[in-house]
């Protein structure tokens, strides 16, 4: 039985899994006034889980991921928020939400829609309190990073990525956020926190959810590193790929989105082209999905089930896959973009 309580964090873990919410995890809409208050009195039933969130949160739980959660929702709906994870079977050992009753009294009033000064801070004191840097043979702990489009994420996330590998110093690290409108208590707390991170090549991926449906070339200036898909079954493909989640996982979420969520068999399995086709899949991690769904329906027919139908278009597919194309990591122009960074800000 999937225990439904915050977890303890693992002395060591093998790998960070840091979730933002709202239109990642929950389909939340904050666009208007009224949306505000309606996400604000909702019951935990009735907030919505984004298809596929969920099995993907889950699985991450039962390969041995530690999971860190970061919302800008407000820390008063943390009652509600942590008994909708409950309700979710999921377990975390962090979960950060935003001071905005702090911000407004304190008539900090960029801060209550701003991301940047909220956000990368916060990670960068997770990234601090973890009880070990580096595991047992000495390799920087990864993290795999998992946001939406609706804001900040892909921002914040990368210059979070370059600050761990010591690509962005202090000084930079200072102005970058001046430019995106932090406080200046704010920038003195990232940097601070910057210069405890043991600095190497600590994110794999990041992983950013098209809720508003934009158009994946807009992440390209962030480079390879970011990979925007559509739906969670991507999500699950690239993880697998990457070795953090086993394929059995993988099918797993299939199968939430097919029997809980309705979705066509034949378009979960092009989501896999589609993502080979922008050079973040290669094929390889096809063959042991196959092995795993065998492995799954053995002693049983599996007949003509839309997990079968996928497993089946992806091994059809396998064959005229081509190569990636090898991109460079991106420099990012940070300064450039950290007056533009957040969707939701007017400038």
């Amino acid at each position: 039985m999937t225990s439904s309580m915050p977890a303890e964090p693992s002395p060591i873990p093998r790998l960070i899994a840091r979730w933002d919410l709202d239109k990642t995890y929950l389909r939340t809409d904050f666009d208007t006034v009224r949306d505000l208050v309606r996400t604000a009195i909702e019951r935990p039933d009735q907030k919505r889980t984004v298809p596929g969130a969920a099995a993907l949160l889950r699985e991450l739980g039962r390969a041995n991921v530690e999971i860190h959660i970061l919302s800008g929702s407000p820390e008063q709906l943390r009652s509600r928020i942590e008994q909708k994870l409950r309700l979710d079977g999921a377990r975390w050992a962090s979960l950060t939400l935003k001071p905005n009753l702090t911000n407004l009294l304190r008539l900090r009033f960029r801060a209550l829609r701003g991301q940047l000064g909220y956000k990368l801070p916060s990670l960068l004191q997770r990234r601090c309190e973890l009880h070990h840097q580096r595991d047992a043979s000495g390799a920087l702990v990864r993290e795999v990073l998992l946001g939406d489009d609706a804001e900040a994420d892909a921002f914040v996330y990368s210059l979070f990525a370059d600050i761990c590998a010591g690509v962005v110093d202090g000084d930079l690290l200072a102005e970058i956020m001046r430019r995106g409108g932090a406080y200046e208590d704010t920038i003195l707390d990232a940097r601070r926190y910057a210069g405890y991170v043991e600095k190497g090549a600590v994110v794999g991926r990041i992983l950013i959810h098209l809720d508003r449906q934009s158009s994946p070339s807009d992440f390209r200036v962030f480079g390879p590193r970011v990979v925007p898909f559509y739906n969670y079954l991507q999500a699950a493909f690239v993880l697998h790929e990457d070795g953090s989640i086993p394929a059995r996982a993988v099918l797993k979420v299939a199968q939430d989105l097919a029997y809980a969520h309705n979705f066509d068999s034949g378009a979960l399995a092009r989501s896999y082209l589609d993502l080979s086709r922008r050079g973040h899949v290669t094929g390889r991690g096809i063959p042991e999905l196959s092995e795993a769904f065998a492995e799954m329906t053995r002693g049983r027919p599996a007949g003509a089930s839309a997990i079968a139908a996928v497993i089946g278009e992806l091994e059809k597919m396998l064959p005229d896959l081509q190569p990636p194309l090898v991109r460079e990591a991106a420099k990012i122009d940070y300064l450039a973009l950290a007056a533009i960074h957040n969707k939701r800000t007017k400038h």
